[in-house]
């Protein structure tokens, strides 16, 4: 048998859907497992997004269609776009497709070419790194660490840029540190874009997801508009994960790139899901912002919680739906420590280094569980805490 090809050896998996896999197989023996590994809302979609798609589908909405999406979706994108982020994009900026992940995927595609240098953030979203590698560029990590409030430090990033650097991955709400990059951050970003004529894909999944100040997308900054694509979705704004509906905003000419690669793989989205986005995007029950509003009730309680666990020490984030755990003053390693919960708590969380080097000393949570679940989740990591209270005596 012919060899796999090389790209695969040096691609990665997601720590989140390995400890999923491990967390099923337990409670298929019968085992009560609560589930904070996965970024999934305990919410569904909103009643008008169902009949939507329920009327497209008795209307026999089940064809092929427009690969770069359905017209008055790709418009309906760039009007939800201007309301909520004050963006000027149009249809043409528009590529819809079956996720972000694949958006992500198709964008890094079109634009790197072999030996190229991606700048993203670590810890970040794992298929960052493992794509570059993938389609043969050189994945150069910039830090996130609690001395800079978890936010990226403009002047690592700039000592970082060579002429063979192409592209800077952005994510802000982060995964998994629920990070919101400050405007004096991004501003100080997109100099570095325009100066040394660098790319950016912005990673905006979360946008809708913060606690404080008004979002600001990468593109508002001056220089940023042609030389950003943001990748976006419906799975965490509008509870639509299994959907797989996710969109690029990308200067016409790499969309129409994307659209080539669209072509070339999922030829195009459901025609039946796209209807149910346009309505989703309506939102005209406002499910959105009151899904927002329950995310920051159990952010409080979550992150109150677990800042009584011995040894623990979670910052508030500033978006998202992730508690991210400092648990260096422990003794116990997060690998050891999140097989102790899982094992002998029943609670699944994730080691930090599953988003990077910079994460060895941390855990994420979701918290995106009722307030009910996450209190017994502390609960049941407190009758636990003895396992690494214990590594400490004496130190």
């Amino acid at each position: 048998m012919r060899s796999i090809a090389s790209r695969i050896s040096v691609m990665s998996g997601e720590g989140a859907l390995s400890v999923f896999a491990r967390a099923k197989e337990l409670e298929r023996e019968g085992r009560s497992i609560i589930h904070l590994e996965l970024g999934e809302p305990d919410f569904h979609p909103a009643a008008p997004v169902n009949d939507a798609l329920k009327r497209a589908i008795d209307g026999g909405r089940d064809r092929y269609c427009a690969v770069a999406g359905l017209p008055k979706l790709r418009q309906a994108i760039a009007d939800y776009l201007a309301g909520t982020r004050g963006l000027n994009v149009s249809a043409a900026n528009v590529v819809v497709a079956p996720g972000c992940k694949i958006a992500f995927f198709l964008a890094m595609m079109a634009l790197l070419d072999s030996g190229d240098e991606v700048l993203y953030p670590d810890p970040g979203f794992p298929g960052f790194a493992s794509i570059t590698l993938g389609l043969g560029g050189v994945a150069v990590p910039f830090t996130l660490s609690e001395r800079n409030h978890l936010q990226p430090d403009p002047g690592e990033i700039a000592a970082k840029i060579t002429r063979r650097t192409k592209i800077l991955i952005t994510n802000s709400p982060s995964n998994p540190t629920g990070t919101v990059y400050h405007d004096e951050i991004q501003r100080q970003l997109a100099q570095l874009a325009v100066e040394h004529d660098l790319l950016v894909i912005s990673d905006e999944i979360y946008a809708r997801i913060t606690y404080g100040d008004p979002y600001i997308s990468m593109m508002r900054y001056p220089g940023m508009q042609d030389r950003t694509i943001i990748i976006d979705g419906f799975s965490k704004s509008f509870a639509m994960t299994g959907w797989r509906l996710g969109y690029a905003i990308a200067p016409v000419a790499i969309a129409e790139a994307l659209e080539m690669l669209a072509v070339n793989s999922y030829t195009c989205v459901a025609e039946f899901s796209q209807y149910a986005a346009i309505e989703a995007l309506k939102d005209r029950e406002g499910a959105t912002p009151r899904m927002v509003q329950e995310f920051a009730k159990r952010r409080e309680q979550f992150v109150r919680d677990l800042n009584e666990v011995p040894g623990w020490r979670c910052p508030p984030p500033e978006g998202a739906f992730y508690a991210w755990v400092n648990i260096a003053d422990t003794g116990v390693s997060a690998e050891e420590l999140c097989r102790i919960l899982l094992e002998d708590a029943g609670v699944a969380a994730i080691p930090g280094a599953a988003f990077g080097a910079a994460g060895a000393d941390y855990v994420r949570f979701s918290f995106a569980s009722s307030r009910e679940t996450l209190r017994e989740a502390v609960e049941r990591i407190q009758a636990v805490s003895s396992a690494w209270q214990k590594s400490t005596v004496g130190k």
